[in-house]
């Protein structure tokens, strides 16, 4: 059986497939999920970020829920123990460090902090010295320019303690001590990197799908080969120049899909313009190249969410306002998954895919 976690721009959808059999079912319903993820260590342990609402846990896969460590959700305060923002836009757990029966949790939100948990969600320790870095002024997320966020938390898959963190708009920066101390940007380094992924063949490897190619063309996807200390552009095919979504095969670290827009605009606004976006597959030194087969037309989709299972070597996952679609020949061709989907998530942006065997 596989089990997706859909985050849709109003509910979460919990889907499970068992040979040709599908079921669906809404959850968390009007609470504006963002992001979500697993424990690998207890994989019915699930945490979802939402827009407003704070942090939320399930120990059933996601059948039920309760609130996790978020301000405004207990009758007593946590006394500093607790996520302080409600806005909770990233959360990772670590694939290789344990604590207390469960992975160490991070969780990032907006306005920008970093928070880490050692106790499955119950209490928390802000990193602080994240605020404290010297490029932190200049940090600002286009839409909301006053604020920014943490976009993404990447645990290393071999080092518990190395840490890698994407900030919206601004930043790359990493940890080499579990998160007390920080090392800022990078020369060169990406400053928009919307998905921030590694791979468990490739140490030290890490690949950035970033919005960098809208100032300078050439920087839509980077990778690093030492940790995130130097950074190399590997553009070429590429006639997008804004990314977002991003997978790679679990069974090859060479073979790598993103979703790509002209503008972030054509990728998101569904109700200002006509969204248009595509997918881009690319493996080991090829270009880039553009698939299309089985996906649903360009003009019309909302950029792509793209997810791979660590247990399904060759298969990726695109999830859009289009519905779910999945590739079993490392992202060639696709198909839809015929799940229960309503109209009115065609109006609606998906903000985040989680997948698991």
């Amino acid at each position: 059986m596989t089990k997706l976690y859909l985050a849709m721009e109003k509910d979460l959808l919990v889907v499970d497939v068992q040979g040709e059999r599908i079921t669906t079912k809404p959850t968390l319903q009007g609470m504006q999920p963002i992001c979500v993820t697993f424990d690998p260590f207890r994989p019915e342990r699930v945490y979802c970020g939402t827009f407003g609402r704070g942090l939320w846990r399930s120990d059933d896969g996601g059948e039920t829920w309760e609130p996790c460590g978020s301000p405004g959700l207990y009758t007593e305060p946590l006394m500093g123990r607790g996520i302080n923002q409600a806005i909770v836009t990233a959360v990772a757990v670590s694939p290789v460090q344990q604590a207390n029966g469960y992975g160490v949790v991070f969780v990032g939100t907006e306005p920008t902090a970093l928070y880490r948990s050692d106790d499955g969600g119950d209490t928390w320790t802000e990193l602080e010295n994240v605020r404290l870095l010297p490029s932190a002024a200049t940090w600002s997320f286009p839409p909301r320019p006053h604020t920014s966020h943490i976009r993404w938390i990447t645990p290393d898959i071999k080092e518990g303690e190395k840490i890698y963190v994407s900030i919206e708009a601004g930043a790359f920066i990493r940890s080499l001590d579990g998160g007390q101390t920080w090392e800022d940007r990078k020369f060169r380094g990406p400053l928009d990197t919307h998905t921030l992924l590694t791979h468990p063949m490739a140490p030290g490897r890490l690949y950035a799908a970033a919005g960098d190619g809208l100032f300078e063309v050439g920087r839509e996807y980077l990778e690093s080969k030492d940790a995130g200390l130097t950074w190399e552009s590997k553009a070429e095919g590429l006639k997008h120049h804004y990314l977002y979504g991003m997978a790679v095969d679990p069974g090859n670290p060479d073979v790598i899909i993103v979703s790509a827009s002209v503008h972030a605009m054509e990728a998101h606004h569904l109700h200002h313009v006509t969204p248009e976006s595509t997918i881009y597959r690319k493996e080991g030194d090829q270009p880039w190249q553009e698939v299309r087969e089985g996906l649903p037309p360009t003009e019309g989709m909302v950029i792509p969410i793209l997810a791979a299972n660590q247990d399904e070597p060759g298969v990726f996952y695109a999830l859009t306002n289009q519905g779910l679609y999945r590739s079993a020949d490392t992202g060639l061709t696709w198909r839809r998954l015929e799940i229960d989907w309503k109209e009115e998530y065609e109006r609606q942006h998906p903000h985040a895919l989680a997948v698991r065997g």
